[in-house]
């Protein structure tokens, strides 16, 4: 199973310096510290962080135990990580949604602009009893592209994901690890409502995926490059779907 992300790339946006001013009062996040001048520290898996992080720092939510195993999120270190991910993504199934085949450049060019970026979407392989073998963006839905075309709230939290071995798709280790990420963006981000996923429509597999892992289904929306089903799951229904 793969699920896709829309070829408006999740950081084209500039987040206005008001805005991030905003943020950083309600999240208690060096309010009185110009934008520009938050430190940047490097994590010690390479991938950049941003002091007063928009995500509660990703790399540190897990790890978790699921019915599949042991899983963690661990944020992309980039020379380490790149070929893998070029696999991945070019292979055909997955190309298909996501768009990135193509030589290695492609896939740096997508997770350098995240990993240099300001924080809004981490780039992170999943790891699976000590295994990689999912590839993930954590990012802040309403900070991003998508807002322009469904009604966001602060602090919605997005989901791409795809699964990277052919092996471990079609058997439900999808739903599993989705509902699992869902789960921990809620716990750790005490702030965020929901999470929120957009799919291809005409990827039914992944929509499927997204049903079982307790996500609902919210309308179809518009996308510059694709229509999409919204998927969300909700704080206050966690416990219900």
């Amino acid at each position: 199973m793969s699920t896709d992300s829309d070829s408006e790339d999740t950081l084209e946006l500039r987040l206005p310096d008001e805005l991030i001013a905003l943020f950083s009062e309600e999240e208690g996040t060096h309010a009185d510290e110009a934008p520009e001048r938050r430190e940047i520290k490097t994590a010690p898996s390479g991938a950049r962080s941003i002091d007063g992080d928009l995500l509660d720092d990703v790399g540190d939510w897990g790890p978790v135990t699921t019915p599949a195993g042991a899983f963690h999120l661990v944020p992309v270190h980039m020379e380490r990580d790149l070929p893998l991910v070029s696999r991945w993504m070019n292979d055909p199934a997955v190309a298909e949604f996501w768009k990135l085949a193509g030589p290695p450049s492609v896939t740096e060019d997508h997770l350098r602009a995240q990993c240099t970026g300001d924080g809004r979407s981490v780039p992170c392989l999943g790891v699976l009893e000590g295994t990689p073998m999912s590839y993930w963006e954590i990012y802040r839905a309403d900070l991003d592209p998508l807002a322009r075309h469904y009604p966001a709230r602060p602090h919605d939290t997005g989901i791409h994901l795809l699964i990277g071995a052919v092996a471990d798709r079609g058997r439900g280790i999808g739903s599993v690890l989705l509902r699992a990420v869902a789960d921990l963006a809620l716990d750790r981000r005490p702030v965020c409502a929901r999470v929120v996923a957009e799919p291809d429509l005409r990827n039914t597999p992944s929509i499927a995926a997204f049903l079982s892992a307790g996500f609902r289904f919210s309308a179809e929306v518009e996308l510059p490059a694709k229509r999409a089903a919204l998927m969300v799951r909700d704080r206050l229904l966690r416990d219900l779907l």
